[in-house]
């Protein structure tokens, strides 16, 4: 671990992230092995983001209304 690497985190959780948003955005970032140990490590978090991206299905709470899908 770098020392930016450390700040960062600290800066990070200083917004107050829920742990799924951090899972999820750790997700993003990842490449093709540490997706896959993040998809064996948190199995529902990761399929429904995928069921998200891959489908553009809304989230379970009432108040997400919006459209996944890009338009044109």
């Amino acid at each position: 671990m770098s020392f930016y690497d450390y700040q960062k985190s600290k800066e990070i959780s200083s917004e107050v992230p829920s742990f799924r948003a951090l899972i999820m955005a750790t997700a993003w970032k990842a490449d093709t092995p540490n997706y896959g140990k993040l998809k064996a490590a948190f199995p529902e978090i990761i399929e429904e983001l995928e069921k998200i991206y891959f489908t553009g299905d809304k989230l379970k709470c009432p108040q997400a209304n919006f459209n996944l899908k890009e338009e044109g």
